[in-house]
């Protein structure tokens, strides 16, 4: 039995580009053999998006379309799109046709032996200092820190299977390091080279002051990774550096005041001493209540991140 597929698209004031993307994926679908459903999710659009995908979904019933209240960025919509669809196999793109739905046949023969496949703009069309650098920087840093290497995070049209995604919470901005997530559920991961168009209709929804916001996201992957369900380890061996030293070099100055009767009251050495030690005891009761914060959050029920207005079809 073939599996089923779900194509997940975030969209977000993209009235040019949706009836064209939708016949593209259509076209593209007709070559496949499994069952499909298309999940728009429209980021609260402004312009006449939802009212064209409301009637394309009025004429298709394989497609649901799932709206926000409000714009809530790429990674909510990500996360509705992951909710509502219910195929075996879930595969993202973007709605700016800068993705091709052709694409979408390989990377359902990829994942045959894989959980996640990412797709890679090898020849990719973007400028080059504004899109493309950064983004090689960013793909080689977040490859490092992660240790998942992967050509480029960056790319939206990915395929995952139902099973790996749904464990995959995701908060902030972490669409781009989905890859990431779910290896730390032990998914198996691998890319295919994809097809890159130059964008048609509008203009990018992303600038280059979005790398410190990657770097930052970074910052909590990398936390997450690695001290999410032990953060006493993050904070503790610091603190327990800090008081030591603090506690010797006190311990030291003691000496001198008692058996050598020297003045430590304005030394330098006796405020950096304190100061070791304050910021020692702080460190290890911030990660005490890391682990604290922790444990509550691995039991307790997970908080949705957007809120929807309403869904269509199915």
């Amino acid at each position: 039995m073939e599996e089923t597929v779900s194509i997940v698209i975030p969209v977000f004031e993209e009235e040019e580009s949706v009836p064209h993307l939708y016949k593209a994926i259509k076209d593209a679908l007709a070559k496949i053999k499994n069952k499909y459903e298309i999940v728009f999710v429209d980021d609260g659009s402004k312009d006449n998006t939802f009212k064209l995908l409301a009637e394309i979904q009025k004429k298709d019933p394989t497609v649901v379309v799932v709206s926000f209240r409000r714009n809530f960025g790429q990674t909510a919509a990500m996360a509705a799109g992951f909710e509502y669809a219910t195929g075996d196999i879930i595969i993202t793109m973007d709605a700016d046709l800068q993705n091709d739905p052709n694409d979408i046949p390989k990377l359902l023969e990829k994942i045959k032996g894989y959980d996640v496949v990412s797709g890679w703009r090898k020849n990719r069309q973007d400028k080059f200092v504004s899109r493309r650098l950064p983004s090689m920087i960013a793909n080689g840093l977040i490859s490092r820190v992660t240790g998942v290497h992967l050509h480029d995070y960056g790319c939206t049209l990915k395929a995952y299977r139902k099973e790996v995604i749904k464990n995959v919470r995701l908060y902030g901005e972490m669409h781009r390091f989905i890859p990431a997530l779910a290896s730390w559920v032990g998914a198996s991961i691998t890319e295919v080279e994809t097809t890159h168009h130059a964008r048609k209709f509008g203009k990018s929804k992303y600038g280059i002051s979005r790398t410190i916001r990657v770097i930052l996201d970074l910052i909590t992957v990398k936390f997450l990774q690695s001290f999410s369900t032990r953060p006493i380890h993050a904070f503790g061996p610091g603190g327990l550096v800090l008081g030591i030293v603090g506690f010797l070099l006190a311990l030291y100055l003691s000496f001198e005041k008692i058996f050598m009767g020297q003045n430590i009251g304005t030394r330098p050495l006796l405020f950096l001493s304190i100061l070791m030690m304050i910021l020692g005891v702080q460190l290890i009761v911030m990660g005490l209540l890391g682990e604290m914060l922790a444990r509550v959050y691995h039991e307790s029920q997970g908080k949705p991140i957007f809120t929807i207005k309403k869904v269509l079809g199915r």
